[in-house]
């Protein structure tokens, strides 16, 4: 088997993070895998990619030239000699799903995101029968695949995108006299919700916390303003290319998000020992054990966020034994064991259907 794994583009983030450890387990069952990005975009997913051997084509383009995409793929795709197309993401995807069965190329889809655009969300409804398998990245997305691209369940398979590392470091413990140390990784977009973490933290100045945000974006410029306005001293970092280091260094999680699909982040945050206070959206109210290992509350109500972060971070031996047990939990739901049995069964199907 002869594997391209096809994404969007070589931007860093959640989307691209998961790859070489996909890669490393489809090859661990015999597979070649070579990564194909439709967009550079900032490139710091392929250093990564790099450096697991997947060798990335990336194809000098735009977002929306659909087109030279296509014909950039097919031309790539029979100079590689390819057998089967993995995509992931919306525009790989539908590229995917059109070029595959033209080509006689075995199409595997994964779905990541809980919020399709709505032509992209009709596109692939039209495509959804032309995939061998789809693949949804956590139970929530896979339940939603089923519903809104009528994928039967024999071609549906849900595959946790994350596998927890014994090796994460674990978070510095709080001393007594330090402000709470709240932090919150990902991409400056509306979808996020920082707007709404900083109306949270408005009301509760004098708590003795401070906040980071790690993470570029567009909207830098409308959060930094409405964090001046409200009077909220945020640090905003930048991107991080070692977000265990930044996560180490925190004493509280907040994943303020409007809409998600796994978000990697916060169950990296509950590796990491942390307890973690989050929108309940995509597969966090699954992962996060409600008063537990954290606490889960609407998206967009800055009260409520508010509220759940005055609780924490007013009892320390709390923050701790959460932190302790989002540790063991995770380590134990998504176990590297686990992620590559899943992987391995789901090669298998694909070897199975193809014969």
């Amino acid at each position: 088997m002869r594997i391209a794994y096809v994404i969007n583009s070589g931007e860093g983030g959640g989307a691209a993070q998961p790859v070489p450890a996909i890669a490393g387990v489809l090859r661990d069952a015999g597979a070649q895998v070579r990564v194909f990005a439709l967009t550079p975009r900032d490139r710091r997913g392929l250093p990564a990619m790099v450096e697991a051997g997947l060798d990335p084509a990336v194809r000098e383009g735009g977002l929306t030239d659909h087109l030279a995409a296509a014909l950039w793929l097919r031309r790539a795709l029979i100079e590689w000699r390819a057998t089967h197309i993995w995509t992931s993401l919306s525009r790989a995807t539908i590229l995917g799903l059109i070029l595959g069965p033209m080509m006689g190329l075995p199409v595997i889809s994964w779905q990541h995101a809980a919020f399709l655009k709505p032509w992209n969300e009709r596109l692939m409804r039209l495509l959804a029968s032309r995939a061998l398998l789809w693949i949804g990245d956590s139970q929530s997305v896979t339940a939603l695949t089923a519903e809104r691209l009528a994928v039967p369940q024999d071609r549906l398979f849900c595959w946790p995108i994350f596998a927890a590392d014994p090796a994460m470091p674990q978070a510095r413990p709080w001393q007594p006299g330090e402000p709470v140390r709240i932090g919150t990784l990902g991409r400056l977009h509306p979808v996020k919700g920082y707007d709404v973490l900083i109306a949270a933290l408005a009301r509760l100045k004098g708590e003795g916390f401070t906040l980071s945000i790690a993470g570029d974006g567009a909207e830098r410029a409308r959060l930094e303003t409405l964090a001046r306005e409200t009077g909220v001293k945020v640090e905003f970092t930048g991107y991080t290319d070692d977000p265990r280091a930044y996560l180490a260094g925190l004493n509280l999680y907040v994943q303020p998000s409007r809409s998600e699909g796994f978000c990697i982040a916060a169950h990296e945050a509950l590796t990491a020992g942390l307890p973690v206070v989050a929108s309940a959206v995509g597969e966090l109210p699954f992962s996060i054990r409600q008063g537990e290992t954290g606490l889960t509350v609407a998206p967009g109500d800055a009260e409520a966020l508010a509220q759940a972060l005055k609780i924490l971070m007013a009892d320390a031996a709390r923050r701790q034994a959460m932190g302790d047990a989002a540790r063991r939990d995770m380590l134990d739901r998504f176990s590297r064991a686990r992620f590559a049995a899943i992987g391995t069964e789901i090669l298998s199907h694909i070897r199975q259907a193809r014969a």
